[in-house]
């Protein structure tokens, strides 16, 4: 089979008919459907349930008939599987955490057969993934890398550090480590940045990125994590180093009314003056009759951090003496078998309120510390982001088609730390970011069969967006003008199974954005308006089709490969391009779109306990966003050709019931192509050192277990000081790291139990990679000391 791939991009520059592409998308949709109505064909069934030992449903279990993957189960633990054809056929079950169970049936001609599944606990890997396809799906069905963090892995990285930035850093190949700090700034993904979504709603300010992203909601309210590698067009506007999506937590099936209370405390373990810190979380969940609910409340504390030799630390944007709340709402009503309405709310607070000031060391040399002082701005950090979304979900409208409708709010308010003279505007000040986003999401999925070719299956939809962001000072100058853009994206995605295991994947996506922006001035460097420029505002637009297209073959366990390429778009940093602007007219500002192209190929393999996946993947665009020093300390796009590569590999292994192993490397490195034809390397806030991470399991007896995890950031040394001596922003070198962290977990009995963490267990002093690496004097802050967090639950 020939697998044929173009990389076509139009830009607002380019695209000479939009309507044509219209008329040749709709054109195609009939055609496609008059293809499926005629390819549907009866045949027997086979319904079922699936529950665990304890009779509680499971959802999204992994259904595979006669070797092919053929479906998963609902909210209720049930599947459905028609068109079968008679014979013997091996059913098999498989999910996360369980044993799978298999059983062997013989169909009738045009029979009905209904089945109940009990699954065992036991460990494998993890076997389902919904945001890659924006449906639920096997990750052997998906012709990429994707990582996953499942409920237990969050619980056991909470022991650690509750920092969800923290926990993802520490376990995620390709992710760059956490910044001990309220931002994530230069944690990107394969050395770019990522779309973080809860829910499927985007957290991310692509506009103008305030590196908050991330930690924006607590990890008690996470079911799970999906990270999908590399850039992709199902998504759209700023998904080049690929998704973040936090799954929320789901209600209890079969239960009225249950909970779990949490409580912990933490503290510096050498140096414990003032470290002290609190946890609190409660959670509600059940089902009544057809309504059901989840209601979590959060509140945690930081103390004073210290670094291994007892210095306080009082980074810009850190977290000590940090406050975070977490409230949140999953209502859901369940219409009839086919149909459910779901509404839910989540609103994060994190905000610093310290009673000490940074005093500024020497890069290089001494560190940065805290003392007792007053900061007279207002508390930094995230002083709310809300989350609002009404779903509808039918799984039974004509041909077998499912529809999920979304409408969802975001409003996100993001608070930097005061400054008494900044570099880029005259006289103190605190920023502010703000950004309100609100959209509707259509997603349409119709399966369809080819004889005995295989099956397949369409998923498309349509994606609205308003996204309104800005950024001012506190004392009223706008740094960035509002930037209102309004995007409307058709998408069509198609899965075609090749005789039974080999899976193609093809799709289209076409961007209809425009950016509006009014009259502004850029903000004054001196007093009296010195400096500042007057801008003529309008409308920006941006048009482009981006695709995607995969394989990949599942026949072997002991051998999984896939290839892919699929293309990403971005309007990255528009608001520092805006504020740059050296001239009086919008339309004479480079503000073109991101398209990223990203190659990967890799595989996974298991073979008989030992489970392994690797990587290699490039990404280039031929317009970057490359954050330069200007020469006086302010970071600068530059519109440069980029070029990003590496790998990953990732291993476990289950010695025994008591004993398990595992680890992963993840390298990538970029250069950017001056206009000069010079090539020149990414800095550090786009690409990391090289990642390893490792841990051994000990699980002597069902009531306890341990894990020792190993974090290991590499060196990169990639720049010269500049003529005055110094490194430039974001330019110095990154010597090399090790940390290990423990988490332990004892469960007294059914309902209480208590979990132990310690980070950075040895309590090395050291250096975080974001202090190395932006050879900035104020952010030169060591890592924090041996800290420990011990947290009891209790479930009912």
């Amino acid at each position: 089979m020939r697998l044929f791939i173009f990389s076509v991009t139009n830009t607002s520059s380019k695209l000479r008919s939009a309507a044509g592409f219209k008329t040749l998308f709709i054109l195609s949709f009939i055609l496609l459907n008059a293809v499926i109505t005629v390819a549907q064909n009866a045949g027997s069934s086979i319904t079922g349930t699936v529950k665990n030992t304890q009779g509680q449903p499971l959802a999204y279990a992994t259904i595979t008939l006669s070797k092919a993957k053929s479906g998963h189960t609902d909210e209720q633990g049930k599947f459905s599987l028609t068109g079968i054809v008679a014979g013997l056929h091996n059913i098999s079950v498989s999910m996360v955490g369980y044993q799978t169970e298999t059983k062997r049936i013989e169909l009738t001609a045009d029979s009905k057969t209904d089945l109940t599944f009990i699954l065992q606990e036991g460990s494998a890997l993890s076997e389902v993934v919904v945001t890659a396809g924006r449906k639920t799906e096997s990750i052997k069905e998906v012709p990429s890398s994707v990582s996953i963090l499942n409920a237990k892995q969050v619980r056991e990285q909470l022991n650690v550090n509750p920092s969800i930035a923290s926990i993802l850093g520490n376990t995620i190949p390709g992710l760059g480590m956490a910044t001990n700090k309220a931002t994530n700034s230069g944690q990107t993904l394969r050395g770019r940045q990522v779309l973080v979504l809860i829910d499927g709603i985007p957290q991310s300010t692509p506009l103008m990125n305030g590196s908050r992203d991330i930690r924006t909601l607590d990890p008690a309210v996470i079911e799970r994590v999906e990270v999908i590698k590399g850039a992709t067009s199902i998504y759209g506007n700023g998904s080049a180093g690929g998704i973040i999506n936090f799954i929320t937590k789901k209600p209890t099936v079969g239960k009225t009314f249950s909970g779990v209370t949490s409580a912990g405390v933490s503290g510096n373990v050498a140096h414990a003056d003032n470290t002290l810190g609190y946890r609190f979380s409660q959670t509600f969940s059940g089902t009544v009759n057809r309504f059901s609910y989840v209601v979590n409340g959060t509140v945690n504390y930081t103390g004073v951090q210290r670094d291994a030799e007892g210095n306080v630390n009082a980074q810009p944007d850190g977290l000590g003496q940090n406050r975070a709340y977490n409230a949140f709402v999953k209502l859901g009503y369940t219409i009839n078998n086919n149909s459910v309405i779901t509404a839910s709310y989540n609103l994060f607070r994190s905000t610093q309120k310290s009673d000490y000031v940074n005093v500024i060391g020497k890069y290089g040399k001494n560190p940065s510390v805290g003392q007792k002082g007053i900061d007279p701005g207002e508390p930094a950090g995230t002083p709310y982001n809300h989350n609002v979304l009404v779903s509808y979900q039918n799984r039974a409208l004509p041909l077998n088609t499912t529809l999920d409708l979304s409408a969802y709010y975001n409003g996100f308010i993001s608070l930097n730390r005061y400054v008494a003279q900044g570099t880029a505007w005259y006289g103190p000040g605190q920023t502010k970011i703000q950004s309100f986003k609100k959209g509707v999401r259509v997603t349409l999925n119709t399966p369809w069969k080819l004889g005995n070719w295989g099956d397949g299956e369409l998923t498309y939809g349509l994606d609205f967006l308003n996204d309104r962001t800005n950024q001012i000072l506190t004392d009223g100058r706008v740094y960035i003008p509002d930037m209102n853009m309004v995007n409307l994206a058709p998408y069509a995605q198609m899965k075609l199974d090749v005789l039974t295991n080999l899976v193609l994947k093809a799709g289209v996506r076409y961007e209809n954005a425009t950016v509006k922006v009014k009259d502004y001035n850029t903000i004054a460097s001196g007093p009296n308006g010195q400096g500042s420029i007057a801008v003529t505002g309008g409308k920006i637009p941006y048009n482009a089709t981006t695709f995607n297209a995969g394989l990949r073959y599942n026949k072997f366990y002991i051998f999984n490969p896939f290839v892919s390429f699929s293309q990403g778009f971005a309007i990255n940093e528009l608001g520092r391009i805006l504020r740059s602007a050296t001239s009086n007219t919008l339309g004479s500002i480079t503000t073109d779109p991101i398209i990223t192209n990203n190659y990967e190929a890799g595989f996974s393999s298991t073979i008989g306990n030992l489970n392994i996946t690797a990587a290699y993947f490039i990404s280039k665009s031929n317009l970057g966003a490359n954050l330069v020093d200007n020469g006086s300390g302010v970071l600068v796009a530059q519109r440069e050709p980029e070029n990003v590569r590496g790998y990953e590999i990732t291993a476990d292994y289950t010695i025994n019931p008591v004993w398990s192993v595992g680890g992963s490397y993840a390298y990538v490195e970029g250069k950017a192509r001056q206009s000069t034809g010079n090539e020149v390397y990414l800095n550090g806030l786009r690409i990391a050192p090289p990642k390893a991470t490792g841990y051994v399991g000990f699980r002597p007896v069902q009531a306890f277990d341990m894990k020792l995890f190993w974090v290991y950031s590499g060196a990169r040394d990639r720049f010269a000081v500049r003529s005055n001596g110094l490194y430039a922003n974001s330019e110095g070198p990154v010597k090399p790291i090790h940390l290990f962290n423990l988490a332990a977990n004892y469960k007294f009995n059914s309902k209480l139990s208590a979990g132990l963490g310690v980070e950075n267990l040895l309590n090395r002093s050291y250096y975080p990679v974001v202090s190395q690496y932006r050879a900035v004097d104020a952010e030169y802050v060591r890592g924090n000391g041996a800290t420990m967090n011990l947290n009891f639950s209790y479930s009912f």
